[in-house]
């Protein structure tokens, strides 16, 4: 930017601070293209949107307009502006990097599927007693509730949900998951 158009911003800003609704305008716009094209440079990656930036460089420009002395040059005091706006925006963002799970899908690992084999139910089944192992094998087997299961073997509900607790706490002190 030249000087022409540093002393032309200068003026606009004395103007807008004398009350010239035109003057700040036209400033604001000219600042909006400054600060836009210097966000833009600065951002290198995602996560931070330079419009984002631009708007919240302009609104502290408006609230700290007092602050600005008119001897002194308007552009270092509005890139000092934009360069904090910036530094907020990216630490706001932190250091995290966002991307699309659409993008990477392709390279996760695929969940195994875990089967268990007739052999296997059976074997967990063969040391309970036969009640406790006819209801473990409703419920955990077939999917019945415990209501269905209680009506099938003529027992409480009560007693089912007994039956069903000590059958999986032998199963798992069998297999040593206790």
């Amino acid at each position: 930017m030249t000087g022409k158009n540093e002393r032309e911003l200068a003026d606009l800003l004395r103007a807008a601070i004398a009350g010239d609704e035109r003057c700040y305008s036209a400033f604001l716009d000219r600042v909006a293209g400054l600060v836009r094209a210097y966000a833009r440079g600065k951002i290198t990656h995602g996560g931070v949107d330079a419009e984002d930036v631009v708007q919240e460089v302009l609104l502290a420009i408006h609230l700290k307009r007092h602050t600005w002395l008119p001897e002194a040059p308007v552009l270092p005091w509005v890139y000092a502006i934009a360069r904090f706006k910036l530094i907020d925006a990216f630490r706001r963002r932190g250091r995290r990097v966002e991307i699309d799970v659409d993008d990477i899908a392709e390279t996760f690992a695929q969940p195994e599927v875990e089967t268990v084999s007739e052999r296997d139910i059976g074997r967990a089944l063969e040391g309970l007693a036969p009640t406790q192992r006819s209801v473990v094998a409703a419920i955990s087997v077939d999917g019945r509730s415990v209501e269905e299961t209680a009506r099938k073997f003529e027992m409480t509900e009560t007693a089912v949900r007994v039956a069903l607790h000590r059958g999986l706490a032998a199963i798992a002190r069998r297999f040593g998951r206790e």
